[in-house]
């Protein structure tokens, strides 16, 4: 046995954990099969979440709270289904007279039909959501995530289902079987580790979001298939086995309820909420060691399924060799290493350390969360089995509380934690109850022991609370005049000092005080062709572009999804407090596109500035070709769509281009000033073809001084054809592969792993 003396609740189903696992009545033909089929199934699933996070990016909006909801609903469909499946599966056998795995085989039917039904509910539900108001509402918040819940959550409480159907049915073949539920946890953690790293840098650059959730279609119906199969072979008129009544003599009745039952329900909750809350942190806080937050999702996911079925194959290991280590233990582990990625994701680290480790810097972060995740993985099945002991209701009641956890951890840590105070101290508050109840909860271990590690945890806790910094301390530490908000959305942080001032979103480095974001406004406004009227900005940054828009005396209005980006405007520019009080001026909370969907105005200039990285969700969305059909629609006669993009990603710009030519029949490219990017002017007519000083004549006086307020000199003439001498044809920087484009369902930029490994 591990060390230190077993608690009562070690005591009390050490006799049961202990059976000799092979005397299995069941066949290991079959026994391999049904692991497969697991496998198989956690593939899909993980494949489905993956998927199903970027469409609901692109219906409800780039936002935390997207994330949080989809890993919330999918883990309530998940409780429901373990409850639901583990009350009514003696009841179906006993009606039909058949095997459970026939229930188990039209589970996985209907599970692959949501690859189908989900992308046409997502769309549905953003289209009834255009009247719901901006996306900072309350309104719009509850009614996004009540739609995002109604999409998937069918589908999720038929996955939770199949772990109740597939235990019955071993149960059915060997009745003294009570580790079945640790035997599938296993293959379909092993399933998930698959399906997000396959799915995230192989199928969806391969095949796009539709042909991914395709494959994963396949996967259900290939399951369905072979479970019909091997039901058939099996016997197919089956009923229930009774437990015997050894191990039922240790089964309680949930009206008698013992003490340990109770501990064991509440640390599988505990483990659920603070995992997953912790799991949506990490992907704001790694964001800026890790990159873009699709591969930082799914590394992040990755990692913490590896080291989940580590935990797992450990315990299974266990099993056999009759030494299962005791709760106790395992939450003395939990207990220090819960606050390993906070200390480890410490920026001082890496800036300070060699350019060796600074380059495996994501490495570091990503191991930081192995020890927890593999010290739950071994935790959570071993305390479920503990629980139900081969009963599929046991069971599904158990993983049931401990999936209602993880329901509630990403909703906290999205709507609450981050909001107010921010990615390190919610991981803190997450981690926290660990260390209290290692000190309270485990007084079988010895005292040489015990205390020490409650010191270890302690002196982490101080460190994560006073001494660990997260990106916003990091830079207010370097800087010295910084301002730091916080929202719904995303952590803002504004530093430095004139021209070297930056605006961080969520720690990517979004833009800086250049003039090439004054000539996003004013060189498409000195093409186009008539009097200019209205300017629609999606993406407002520093807030340099409305300011040079609205100098043009016409309608202006900038779309924000991030609150606080708005509210850093004056950190920016002295000026803007006069600027939000023009008549002319609004800022509109929301996602472009369902701006762009949801309004009836329309606009000579649009202009598009993605926050990078280039390879962002954010980015995508705003070159795909849909997403010009969009703005298209928005644009009146001679309107002009301007789009930005920016030097370092000669692929993606490709593809960003072909995109564009396939939505525009006229478009004129100007290399910007201090050659920082590329200006795409784009229309449905032709762009007029005029000189520096005709269009220097027409612009106005209040433009032109804006124009030239951070010029090297003060002729218009001079500095406007800087830009137009730097003209070039489309044709030069077209990519003669046509499929290299954007789209929504094949986001070339996004997903990029395996062709800049080719390359």
């Amino acid at each position: 046995m591990a060390l230190g003396s077993t608690s009562k609740l070690d005591r009390e189903t050490d006799s049961v954990t202990r059976q000799d696992l092979a005397s299995s009545n069941l066949s290991r033909f079959a026994r391999t099969v049904l692991f497969l089929l697991f496998l198989l199934s956690g593939f899909s699933g993980l494949v489905y979440q993956v998927v199903w996070v970027r469409m609901a990016f692109a219906s409800f909006g780039i936002i935390i709270q997207v994330l949080s909801v989809v890993l919330s609903v999918f883990m309530l469909g998940l409780s429901l289904g373990a409850w639901g499946g583990g009350r009514s599966v003696d009841f179906l056998v006993r009606k039909t007279g058949r095997s459970a795995l026939w229930l188990y085989a039209g589970t996985e039917l209907l599970i692959g039909v949501g690859a189908f039904a989900v992308p046409a509910l997502f769309a549905m539900g953003q289209k009834l959501l255009l009247s719901a108001g901006e996306a900072n509402s309350t309104r719009y918040l509850f009614l996004s995530a009540l739609a995002l819940g109604v999409s998937i959550l069918p589908w999720c409480i038929l996955m939770g289902a199949t772990f109740p159907f597939v235990m019955a049915f071993l149960r059915q073949q060997d009745n003294r079987n009570i580790e079945s539920f640790s035997f599938l946890y296993v293959a379909n953690v092993l399933g998930a580790m698959a399906g997000t790293l396959v799915s995230a840098v192989v199928l969806v650059e391969l095949l796009g979001l539709r042909h991914t959730l395709w494959v994963a279609a396949a996967s259900n119906f290939t399951v369905a298939t072979t479970a019909s199969l091997l039901a058939g072979r099996s016997g197919a008129r089956m009923r229930a086995a009774p437990i015997p009544a050894d191990i039922s003599a240790t089964v309680r009745p949930s009206s008698q309820a013992h003490p340990s039952d109770r501990f064991i329900l509440s640390l599988l909750f505990l483990t659920g909420f603070a995992a997953l809350g912790m799991e949506v942190v990490w992907t704001r806080a790694f964001t800026p060691v890790l990159g873009t937050e699709v591969y930082s999702f799914a590394l992040i996911l990755f990692v913490y399924l590896g080291a989940t079925f580590f935990g797992a194959s450990l315990y299974r290991l266990d099993l056999r060799r009759n030494s299962v280590r005791s709760v106790a233990v395992l939450l003395s582990i939990v207990s220090v290493a819960v606050f390993l990625p906070i200390v480890l994701n410490d920026l001082r680290l890496f800036t300070t350390a060699s350019e060796t480790v600074a380059k495996w810097s994501g490495a570091v972060v990503l191991l930081s969360i192995c020890p927890f995740c593999a010290a739950l993985g071994y935790l959570t099945p071993r305390l479920i089995d503990s629980y139900g002991l081969g009963d599929p209701a046991g069971a599904g009641r158990a993983y049931a509380v401990n999936v209602l956890g993880c329901i509630l951890g990403p909703l906290l840590a999205s709507y609450l934690l981050l909001p107010w105070v921010g990615e390190r101290i919610g991981l803190v508050v997450l981690g926290a109850p660990f260390v209290l109840l290692f000190i309270f909860a485990t007084k079988s271990l010895p005292a040489w022991y015990r205390w020490p590690n409650a010191a270890i945890s302690i002196v982490l806790l101080i460190c994560s609370l006073v001494y660990s910094v997260d990106f916003a301390r990091f830079v207010a530490r370097n800087s010295g005049n910084t301002e730091i908000r916080r929202d719904y959305a995303a952590s803002v942080v504004s530093t430095g000092r004139g021209f070297d001032r930056q605006l961080f979103v969520n720690g990517m480095g979004m833009t800086a005080l250049a003039p090439a974001t004054k000539f996003m406004a004013h060189l498409p406004l000195m093409l186009h062709e008539g009097v200019s009227k209205s300017v629609l900005i999606i993406c407002f940054g520093m807030g340099t572009t409305y300011r040079s828009a609205l100098s043009w005396n016409v309608e202006t209005t900038a779309v924000e999804l991030v609150p606080s980006v708005k509210e850093a405007f004056a950190f920016y520019h002295a000026d803007a407090p006069q600027v939000l009080k023009n008549p002319k001026g609004r800022i509109v909370v929301d996602d472009g596109r369902r701006f762009l969907s949801r309004t009836r105005e329309k606009f000579d200039v649009i202009v598009i500035d993605p926050p990078p990285p280039v390879e962002a969700a954010g980015s995508s969305l705003l070159y795909s070709e849909e997403f010009y059909a969009m703005a298209k629609a928005r644009l009146n006669p001679n309107g002009i769509v301007a789009a930005w993009i920016p030097v370092g990603a000669p692929d993606s710009g490709q593809a960003m281009l072909r995109s564009l030519v396939n939505s525009f029949p006229f478009i004129r490219c100007f290399v910007s000033i201090e050659n920082s990017g590329v200006h795409i002017l784009a229309s449905c007519e032709p762009i007029p073809n005029v000189s520096a000083s005709e269009v220097s004549a027409r612009i106005p006086p209040a433009a032109a001084i804006d124009l030239l307020e951070w010029a090297p000199s003060q002729d218009p003439v001079s500095y406007v054809n800087e830009v137009f001498s730097k003209e070039f044809r489309i044709e030069a920087a077209l990519n003669p592969d046509s499929g290299i484009r954007i789209t929504d369902d094949h986001p070339y930029n996004e997903y990029y792993f395996l062709r800049r490994h080719k390359h």
